[in-house]
């Protein structure tokens, strides 16, 4: 078993290929409101990683294996895809990787996870970069392993067939910070995208357009040509829809449409009338109920003058008189509108254009024309003034948002005793300029530009551009698929670059060449010789197209002169350290490496058989024994004496 931060690799050692291969997350769905809790998904069961994308979880924190009720998990979903059916346990020795210098205390917990939870019969730990090092060299006994992986890169001398945790280094910098980067670089670039680049699109990219530069430099200025730059981009299509443009209506629908709009308006106004006119009715008949009683009941003659909060009986007669009119006016106003029911709705006359607009006989006809296109011109450059001066506005640091708010301050400012803002003519200009909209509508001068391309139409066969905001944006119809594309250029070698200099995302680690020169200079010359003359790359990292090269380049400039050195790489750099746990749990001697049940209770959970693959097992301390403090008379007072 493979378990690495990205991928876990698993399989039978007596067969070729590992049967499950899937990445490390475990997702639990949220739970629904009147719904039972989602079922866990592991692996490959997740479909739609950016659907589940803030519920996901993981075993490791970095390289290094934190969160065990996770891995418990993913430990079921293994042993279940693997067919293991005994109930209670699983009895079969289990060969897995572990991080290079992994905590005594994470190894503690594996263990316990292992023998008290699944009941294996033993257990064997090695590193990953270890096992695709002997899969690839069995024989060789000094190199330089440089295992770029997912969260960390790891570079271990090897010597005399044993690796050197003293002079070994991490740095930790590995694919999921190229990813992210990459990510972040085409969101800062691409805003108008920003949810359409997802982290898991990010990591396709890395895996698929990315590379090493083998001289950073000398590719950024190629990237600068503008031919470079046409020949080289990669241009990656985002997903989109279509609308369809719906067609537009007929003369004779939209008659019937104008029908249809003006009966239900009538219909609605008749509506209104009506219960107006029933309104004031019943409220005329209560009044003319109020009036009569004015001479006999006082008392309630004076209520309903208060209700209607009116003084005397004369301002009664003015309310009724009131009354009558409007009821009168309303009658007048249902019977007209009976009568255009019934009349036949007119087409509106066709809109004549302005008699300054229609070519003249006596004048020249291209200078007409010339003059027609010149005053479209000049709407169409005073539009494109006001919107750049909204764009402007809306923009924080431009010359005019600025001196908007001085402006704003001015007039804000707490040393002013009395606000006149308002008062006098001038200040309307003020406004005029911290207005967002920058001035007024555009609304005259759109139509004066319809009116003019209506007549450039008509007299104009050249004429067949249209600036109108009705019809601007069918023009970028055709171009919606270009709209969502991705032009992925420099992205393709500033992603990966940080293998070699993290300190383009803030990190102030040093890169990997930077790093193999201080590991080399711990040795001396022979020994250092012997350790160049193989420079083994591995890990998913490993699989960036020029990054060989670009260890060959940097070791010629770090390495004396004339000196000689080789870099290899894994065969398969992402599975090779499987197929190397493979031919070790294959090998006739793995019975002495594996821990059993019986060690594991004898000597701890952290403690591991070491062999050529594994890491050094160095014992944890021995925690110092609590002091025991017991109080003793003496001399009539008590003192404190401390027992180990």
């Amino acid at each position: 078993m493979k378990s690495g931060s990205y991928q876990c690799r698993v399989g039978w050692a007596t067969q070729k290929e590992p049967l499950l291969i899937f990445k490390n997350l475990v997702a639990k769905p949220r739970k629904e409101r009147g719904k039972k809790d989602g079922e866990t998904q592991v692996g490959n069961d997740i479909t739609n990683i950016e659907a589940v994308r803030f519920q996901l979880k993981t075993q490791f924190d970095r390289n290094v294996v934190t969160h065990f009720e996770v891995q418990e998990q993913v430990f079921d979903y293994i042993f279940t895809h693997l067919g293991i059916d005994t109930e209670g346990h699983v009895n079969h020795p289990v060969v897995m990787t572990e991080p290079f210098l992994n905590p005594n205390y994470s190894r503690h917990l594996m263990s316990e996870l292992l023998f008290e939870c699944y009941g294996v019969p033993s257990v064997c730990y090695g590193v990953d970069g270890l096992f695709s090092f002997r899969h690839n060299h069995p024989k060789c006994s000094a190199a330089l392993i440089i295992n770029c992986g997912y969260h960390t890169t790891h570079i271990l001398p090897v010597i005399n067939n044993q690796v050197d945790p003293t002079r070994s280094r991490r740095i930790n910098v590995g694919g999921i910070n190229i990813i992210n980067y990459l990510h972040r670089l085409l969101q800062l670039k691409y805003p108008a995208h920003f949810t359409a680049i997802t982290p898991s699109r990010a990591e396709e990219l890395v895996h698929e357009q990315t590379y090493i530069a083998v001289n950073y430099q000398e590719e950024l200025n190629c990237w600068a040509d503008s031919d470079h730059y046409d020949d080289n981009v990669r241009r990656i299509q985002l997903p989109y829809t279509v609308q369809a443009v719906t067609p537009g209506l007929t003369p004779e629908q939209q008659k019937e449409r104008r029908k249809e709009l003006a009966r239900r308006l009538i219909e609605i106004n008749a509506r209104k009338r009506e219960e107006r006119l029933a309104e004031d009715e019943e409220q005329l008949n209560q009044l003319l109920a109020a009036q009569d009683l004015e001479e006999g009941e006082e008392n309630e003659f004076q209520k309903i003058l208060d209700f209607y909060e009116l003084s005397n009986g004369n301002d009664l007669q003015k309310l009724i008189s009131q009354l009558q009119a409007r009821i009168e006016r309303t009658k007048q106003k249902i019977a007209a509108a009976n009568t255009a029911e019934d009349t036949v709705t007119e087409d509106p006359k066709p809109k004549m254009l302005k008699q300054s607009l229609k070519p003249k006989d006596q004048e020249d006809f291209e200078t007409w024309i010339a003059g027609m296109r010149q005053k479209r011109q000049e709407i169409l450059e005073r539009r494109n003034a006001r919107r750049q001066r909204r764009q402007d506005m809306a923009k924080r640091r431009t010359a005019a948002a600025q001196e908007r708010m001085r402006l704003i301050s001015q007039l804000a400012r707490k040393e002013k005793r009395d606000d006149t803002f308002g008062m006098r003519d001038e200040d309307w200009d003020v406004y005029k300029v911290i207005n967002k909209e920058g001035g007024d509508s555009d609304s005259d001068e759109e139509q004066k530009l319809l009116e003019l391309e209506e007549v450039l139409r008509r007299h104009d066969p050249e004429f067949e551009g249209s600036g109108s905001a009705g019809t601007s944006g069918n023009n970028n119809n055709g171009n919606t698929a270009e709209t969502h594309q991705l032009h992925v250029g420099i992205e393709c070698i500033r992603a990966p670059e940080l293998l070699f200099q993290p300190s383009m995302i803030g990190s102030v680690e040093a890169g990997l060449a930077e790093t193999i020169e201080f590991v080399l200079c711990g040795y001396p010359s022979d020994v250092q010789n012997a350790l160049v003359s193989n420079v083994f790359l591995t890990g998913g990292c490993a699989s960036f197209s020029g990054l060989p090269e670009r260890l060959r380049r940097e070791l010629q400039e770090m390495r004396p002169f004339k000196s000689t050195f080789s870099v290899t790489v894994a065969a398969n750099p992402t599975l090779d350290a499987w197929y190397g746990a493979r031919t070790f749990s294959s090998s006739p001697d793995l019975s002495q490496y594996l821990l059993t049940r019986l060690e594991y209770e004898e000597k701890g959970g952290e403690y591991l058989k070491e062999h050529d693959t594994s890491n050094k097992y160095y014992p944890s301390p021995t925690p110092l024994p609590q002091a025991e403090t017991i109080p003793l008379p003496v001399g009539g007072e008590e003192i404190e004496i401390d027992v180990f």
